[in-house]
């Protein structure tokens, strides 16, 4: 059974004109997989990601995380099936700043109430294998960009979610803090198995996935893998975001 399954799923704008965001997405994610998607901006990728964090509802169709559908659940229901069952990357890492490093990781399960035993138990774990053990005490404000997002992937990860979502976690970083952030990424999903979605328009940072999903105008537009080589699969991205056309600051120019 897929981690992920996007059965017909559509999502209309009312307004003046109505606005056709999603039209009849249907793709699925297996336990493991590293997932992409890319687009021009406007073409729906967000709306996308957001009818699968439950942040927004569908107007039809339906999502399926390991089998249930959150969208049909009441609210608290669906607070803690987004708090068990995914994790989020941001751009902006969403750290809250009063905390330490320390105390932004293991907030969710601050909130599911796990005794300080098991927490700190799964900070060290989950710290040592991001490579910032070291700056647990220190402020947010204390910290460079790449190990910010490495603290937000941390608490993305620490409750073991069956679903990563990230959105543009390279959209804020420099080069080499991207890079790290990927390396990041690939490490736990390699080791820990962990399943990610992730929404980005950097060819470099897709190029980490083992699939691109790649959306126009609402709709699945095309879908390319990975295969053995990373620098062929980055080529084959860039040559398709051409294909799509979109602003320049979709296509990355950069060569790995």
């Amino acid at each position: 059974m897929p981690i992920l399954d996007v059965r017909h799923l559509e999502k209309i704008y009312e307004g003046k004109v109505a606005h056709k965001a999603l039209d009849n997405i249907n793709f699925s994610i297996n336990k493991g997989e590293f997932v992409g998607i890319m687009g021009p901006s406007g073409s729906g990728k967000t709306t996308l990601l957001n009818l699968i964090a439950t942040i927004d509802k569908p107007t039809s169709g339906e999502v399926l995380i390991n089998g249930k559908n959150p969208h049909i659940l009441n609210r608290k229901d669906t607070a803690l099936f987004r708090r068990h069952e995914l994790g989020f990357v941001f751009q902006h890492f969403n750290l809250l700043d009063t905390l330490t490093v320390e105390e932004n990781i293991v907030l969710p399960l601050t909130l599911d109430g796990v005794s300080v035993r098991e927490m700190e138990k799964k900070l060290i774990e989950v710290t040592k294998k991001l490579g910032i053990d070291k700056i647990l005490k220190k402020r947010t404000y204390e910290i460079s960009g790449g190990q910010m997002q490495r603290t937000a992937i941390a608490r993305s990860i620490i409750h073991k979610p069956s679903l990563i979502l990230a959105d543009e976690p390279t959209g804020n970083l420099d080069s080499k803090a991207s890079k790290d952030v990927m390396e990041t990424l690939t490490t736990i999903n390699k080791e820990d198995g962990a399943t990610a979605l992730m929404v980005t328009h950097d060819a470099v940072a897709a190029s980490y996935c083992h699939r691109v999903i790649f959306i126009k105008d609402g709709q699945l537009y095309n879908e390319i893998y990975r295969g053995e080589n990373r620098q062929t699969f980055f080529q084959k991205i860039i040559d398709m975001l051409a294909l799509l056309g979109g602003d320049s600051r979709d296509l990355s120019t950069v060569r790995l």
